[in-house]
């Protein structure tokens, strides 16, 4: 037997009721006006006939409020709404995504799921939108550590700086932001420009000021040093020094290390416009590690709980296609 062997990933009557389980575990409630009373289940009803499907298809998981007399499904105000791809091929994709170290492209989950590439481009957009966690408590505490670097991976959609021999120099380079707290999650944030004012800003909200903070000898941390009242260290790369005591960046060094793995050999491409939804998905899996007790299936079922109110317009993405 295997994990994807469950009920849920194969029939789309049991994908509907596991997502029901997930999204409304005190029951259903109509989206149109909030009624969580009376809601009729409405079974054997069919969609309109069709060249492909004469006879029509089974709409599971319809329900009817009693309250506004309209009908809805647990797809309404989620990832899922509007789209023709069934709910337990939806399931299968965000558990591979969900369980994929380092992410699975559009090509691969188009051949495993039977469906255009296009569709799986867009689908892998809506379960990345899904796994944005939108934390807004700030990272660390008394007695913790947290680490802060920056990136810089590919060029900018427009170029408009270049070094001497004409190769591509840092400010041509998309910038990323990160802050990690040693044995707990990752925060990842691209940026227009990682300036200090940028990156003093990006520290000073999301870090408790108790916190010890590391970095290496980079000056755009100049103005939150000092600033700790657990302490802050740097460590100087420039002068082959990687650790000292409890100073070092190994921690974010190891988290970009998988990151750039995955962009470079999984997704090869990616658009500027979309680069904060790939760093979701990377910041999503590393904060919902095995290390920290959540295997892939919990992992799964995280993301799948996220899914209400994430809904991501095709029409406001298709560029970045072409």
């Amino acid at each position: 037997m295997s994990v994807l062997s469950r009920p849920y990933f194969h029939c789309e009557a049991a994908a509907f009721e596991h997502v029901e389980e997930m999204l409304w575990p005190n029951g259903p409630h109509c989206p149109h006006c909030g009624n969580a009373g009376k809601i009729y289940e409405l079974k054997g009803v069919r969609s309109k006939p069709s060249k492909k499907n004469p006879e029509g298809v089974e709409r599971y998981g319809l329900k009817k409020c009693a309250e506004c007399r309209k009908q809805f499904t647990v797809r309404i105000g989620t990832i899922f709404e509007e789209s023709h791809i069934p709910l337990h091929k939806w399931l299968q994709a965000i558990y591979l995504m969900c369980s994929s170290k380092k992410g699975i492209s559009s090509n691969q989950l188009a051949r495993v799921l039977e469906i255009t590439v296009k569709s799986a481009w867009f689908l892998s957009h809506r379960i990345r939108e899904a796994m944005r966690s939108g934390e807004l408590e700030p990272m660390g505490g008394a007695g913790k550590e947290v680490e802060g670097d920056e990136t810089y991976f590919g060029n900018k959609d427009v170029i408009t700086t270049r070094t001497k021999r004409g190769k591509a120099g840092l400010s041509s380079k998309r910038a990323v932001v990160s802050l990690v707290e040693r044995g707990g999650s990752v925060r990842s944030f691209h940026v227009d420009r990682a300036d200090k004012q940028t990156v003093t800003s990006i520290v000073n909200e999301n870090v408790n000021k108790e916190s010890a903070f590391y970095t290496d000898e980079s000056r755009l941390y100049n103005d939150v040093h000092g600033t700790f009242a657990g302490g802050s260290e740097r460590v100087h790369h420039a002068a082959s020094e990687y650790v000292r005591g409890p100073a070092h960046t190994n921690t974010l060094e190891g988290y970009y290390s998988i990151f750039k793995r995955g962009m470079k050999g999984v997704y090869q491409h990616c658009s500027e416009k979309h680069l904060h939804r790939y760093l979701a998905e990377f910041d999503f899996r590393y904060n919902n590690r095995i290390k920290l007790g959540v295997a892939d299936p919990e992992r799964a079922e995280k993301a799948l709980k996220n899914v209400k109110g994430r809904r991501l317009l095709y029409r406001d993405s298709f560029q970045a296609l072409s």
